[in-house]
């Protein structure tokens, strides 16, 4: 049965939402901190959620711990993938609310269309993950560790496709204008998912102590949670619901999926190709030592915490370039990009500072680092956050460089620059100075280094030849 109408449904467009073109780049950037602050709040309360899971899971033991991370670093990589490839119907979203024509209809099908991949799209990698602890051991990972890492990731992946599905509301929400939903409902996933694990993992108020098993079934729960509360809000949200975005849910519109798909594919490829190149850093680490991987971890996520804001300023980029470019507006295209470039770029300069001036503070977050066992580990990690204090300006520079050329609808070219940037250049460069250089874990974190500013560099330098590359549409009028 159709959802009725509603009153306020009446007007095919919608004006009320996205409002005129801001007339001055200070207009613009109040728009984009309107938007960004939420994502990334969101953002850094979704890596509070993942920290409440290790801090839990460690406190089982070593073998346990070693699971959970081997599972969960299965499942991430898909899930992050997936959720980049719903998460493309938000460039289409907003130029279709820039253009303002029947905007109501045209972003209803697109989210409806995001909806069906998150389903579709996600259904084979539950198959294939199903066989983690197979992949694990194809992998030569420790069999104990491989069997518990298997049942617990054949429990998580449950909470896969609510996991997408989430990712795709979420962005839709935020480009309806209403981004501050991300931020309320990630803080209920980090209250869900803490009771979820005490009450779970060790056995509080009457249940069951289910260990690593507990921890699972409470990120599942956690998913849910925020799949359920995502449809209440753009159900009831008085802004939203105009849209009636669960209305006619089983009507098909191939031609707006496909398109979803061709933007999606190389979204979700640079989101795979960026956490594999950490990834594979951190073994190269292991060859080298225990004490470089420690100190490798420590590094990586300070630098990782910093990364959520200009993360969402790329996402919100994404979204007003996508309504300057639905519009037409070349001059309002050329102003939302280059502001979201500044504030990127000037937020990783003021955390690159910082960290250059007091890298002990940031450590001793992590570890104590006045203790003589954690010496070694201290002096390793200073060094790499001194790389980090430049590994900041470019990582803000080339999230928020993609998201604006994601608002254009360019995605296949900085896929390919992703590609070339991180493992051409970036791992080519770890290995040759951490190996062939013998600099060790430096070496390393300069290559990565090194592929992030030249990714950056090309990114930065597409946006700016973005009328002589053909990437802009036609003037409005």
């Amino acid at each position: 049965m159709a959802t009725p109408r509603l009153p306020m449904d009446l007007p095919l467009t919608t004006p009320a939402l996205t409002g005129p073109p801001p007339a001055t780049a200070r207009d613009e950037l109040r728009a984009l901190l309107r938007l960004a602050t939420p994502l990334a709040a969101a953002n850094l309360l979704q890596m509070a959620v993942y920290a409440i899971d290790v801090i839990f899971v460690a406190r089982l033991g070593a073998v346990a711990l070693a699971a959970a991370t081997l599972g969960v670093y299965l499942y991430s990589v898909v899930m992050w993938a997936l959720t980049g490839l719903v998460g493309a119907c938000a460039p289409v979203i907003a130029a279709e609310l820039g253009a303002r024509r029947h905007a109501v209809r045209q972003v209803r099908r697109s989210f409806r269309m995001a909806m069906w991949l998150s389903v579709l799209a996600s259904m084979p990698f539950v198959l294939l993950l199903s066989q983690g602890e197979r992949l694990l051991l194809l992998a030569d990972q420790d069999p104990v560790v491989a069997a518990q890492a298997g049942h617990f990731l054949r429990i998580l992946l449950l909470a896969l496709i609510p996991a997408v599905a989430s990712g795709a509301m979420r962005v839709t929400a935020a480009a309806l204008g209403r981004a501050g939903w991300a931020t309320a409902i990630t803080a209920l996933a980090l209250a869900v998912n803490l009771a979820g694990n005490w009450l779970l993992v060790f056995g509080h108020f009457g249940f069951p102590a289910l260990g690593l098993t507990g921890s699972a079934i409470s990120s599942v729960i956690t998913s849910v949670a925020m799949l359920l509360a995502y449809a209440a809000i753009l159900t009831l949200d008085p802004k939203i619901r105009r849209y009636r975005l669960f209305g006619h849910w089983w009507r098909t519109e191939w031609s707006r999926f496909r398109e979803i798909v061709r933007l999606g594919v190389p979204i979700a490829l640079i989101f795979t190709l960026e956490g594999a190149l950490f990834s594979a850093a951190g073994l190269l680490m292991g060859l080298i030592g225990v004490g470089e991987v420690g100190a490798h971890a420590i590094a990586l996520q300070i630098a990782a915490i910093a990364f959520q804001i200009p993360f969402g300023v790329g996402q919100a980029a994404t979204i007003r370039v996508g309504m300057a470019y639905g519009a037409g507006d070349l001059k309002w295209i050329t102003r939302a990009g280059w502001v979201a470039l500044g504030v990127g770029i000037g937020f990783m300069g003021l955390t690159a500072s910082l960290l250059w001036l007091f890298p002990r503070l940031f450590i001793s977050a992590y570890i104590d680092v006045d203790a003589p066992q954690n010496a070694q580990l201290v002096a390793l990690a200073l060094q790499y956050l001194v790389i980090a204090a430049l590994f900041q300006l470019f990582d803000g520079a080339q999230t928020v460089a993609a998201g604006v050329l994601r608002g254009l609808q360019d995605t296949r070219m900085p896929m390919v620059i992703a590609a070339f940037g991180y493992w051409v250049v970036g791992f080519g460069t770890a290995i040759g100075l951490g190996f062939g250089v013998h600099w060790q874990g430096v070496g390393i974190w300069i290559g990565l280094a090194v592929g992030l500013a030249v990714v950056s560099a090309l990114l930065v330098w597409r946006w700016s030849m973005r009328a002589r590359l053909g990437l802009l549409p036609a003037p409005a009028g």
